[in-house]
């Protein structure tokens, strides 16, 4: 299926490792000239450097911290007119109610969820000239609500609410706005969490494997499996969805 994206320009942020940066490589498999941001400058060279050889396409980057003052601003005059918007980049810490004090937890969202919310708010009048797309990849943890993970579950819900709304705004503009949920994916960052769950399931964080070893096809999800369905729904393929949130779970 030919997605429509030749000749497109994609944001994608949190693009040095991980899901982000499998996105980058497939939007550009895909014809797009895509812009990296992250805050390793080094991984993000290496990965521009890898999609150009790859792909053949335009990769540039920008190492920033999207908390730092004025990171906002900077990020959209990098990116210039784009269209399409993948916000991924965020990092919310495991653990309970007791476990994550006040600063750790407002420290994570400004990251994730106002991160988000105002590169999008910044970028958004770009997507609108370009009837662009933006697709947030969220995290399934805003619809199961693990309570070792409540500073996640909470921000990724938060997430999944600013996603509706603004979608039900944004068709009057031709703009689509669209989630992904992924469930357990097979990134460092997974591993990590995992091992947190096991030490608070199973009082052992080693017996992580367990977790995935009873999950749909016996396995954590991949990152390409992720990256296709962003690929789909940032483009014209997929023009009549707008507002809508994907879980990617094997069927947990």
């Amino acid at each position: 299926m030919d997605l429509e994206l030749a000749g497109k320009r994609a944001l994608i942020t949190g693009a040095s490792q991980g899901i982000g940066r499998q996105v980058a490589e497939t939007l550009a498999r895909e014809g797009c000239d895509v812009l990296l941001t992250a805050r390793h400058a080094e991984r993000l060279t290496e990965t521009c450097e890898q999609i150009g050889r790859t792909t053949g396409r335009s990769a540039t980057s920008l190492a920033i911290d999207l908390t730092a003052e004025q990171a906002i601003a900077k990020v959209a005059d990098f990116a210039g007119g784009i269209d399409i918007l993948v916000n991924n980049a965020g990092a919310i810490p495991p653990g309970t109610l007791g476990d994550v004090d006040g600063d750790t937890w407002r420290k994570a969202w400004d990251l994730k969820v106002f991160g988000f919310i105002d590169l999008t708010r910044a970028l958004y009048p770009k997507l609108a000239e370009a009837s662009g797309a933006v697709v947030n990849v969220i995290g399934y943890a805003g619809e199961s609500f693990p309570p070792a993970y409540i500073a996640g579950a909470a921000g990724n819900a938060s997430l999944m609410a600013f996603t509706k709304a603004l979608a039900k705004q944004a068709h009057t503009d031709g703009v689509r706005v669209n989630a992904i949920n992924p469930g357990p994916i097979a990134t460092e960052r997974n591993t990590m969490l995992l091992r947190a769950r096991a030490e608070a399931e199973l009082g052992d964080a080693d017996r992580y494997a367990e977790l995935t070893a009873g999950m749909p096809y016996g396995r954590a999800g991949t990152v390409d499996e992720i990256a296709d369905a962003v690929a789909f729904l940032a483009s014209p393929r997929s023009a009549y969805t707008n507002g809508a949130i994907l879980a990617i779970t094997g069927g947990v």
